[in-house]
């Protein structure tokens, strides 16, 4: 018995056109449509389109025949998703008890007034994203934030600033040469 979810997909890609759905199809395919590869299926959709819109959660509802409701479940119980597009840098700052006490609010206070913006959001050109997670599983080395995927442990807002600037810095600067070689 062939599943309908297989026959609506063309062998030259996605009947959408957007290769990036290729990517899920063939983890979900991997894991033979199996209802326990929802997690490894979201992550897949997170690493192709950067975020986890309505419209994808959807699709793998559909696909994996799995409620919608599981589905928005698993993807806002873990940290690591997000629905609504990032900055081209993302700040995640631990904010579990551990990272607490030693002063996580603190940072994520610094880069909030230094950016104007609550966690959770982007600058309005796009460059930086302020996350917060409720635990990241690195209580000794608190407070622990992880900069574009970087984790790094024993932070203070100072460093943390000093390191974002940095970042958005060489962004800008790097963004300059291209419009100026383009």
């Amino acid at each position: 018995m062939v599943s309908k979810r297989r026959a609506t997909t063309k062998s030259n890609g996605h009947p959408s056109g957007d290769e990036r759905y290729t990517m899920i199809d063939r983890t979900m395919k991997t894991f033979k449509y199996e209802k326990d590869a929802l997690l490894e299926v979201l992550n897949t959709a997170q690493e192709s389109f950067g975020y986890l819109s309505e419209e994808l959660l959807i699709y793998v509802s559909q696909q994996l025949e799995v409620p919608l409701s599981r589905v928005y479940g698993v993807a806002t119980f873990y940290h690591m998703f997000t629905f609504d597009p990032l900055g081209e840098h993302n700040c995640i700052i631990c904010t579990g008890t551990a990272c607490h006490v030693k002063g996580s609010d603190r940072i994520v206070q610094a880069l909030s007034e230094e950016f104007d913006l609550l966690a959770g959001e982007t600058t309005a050109d796009g460059l930086f994203s302020l996350t917060t997670a409720r635990c990241l599983g690195s209580c000794g080395l608190a407070p622990v934030i992880v900069m574009d995927g970087q984790v790094r442990g024993k932070e203070t807002p100072e460093g943390v600033m000093r390191q974002v600037k940095e970042t958005i810095f060489l962004s800008k600067e790097s963004r300059e040469v291209e419009a100026e070689a383009g």
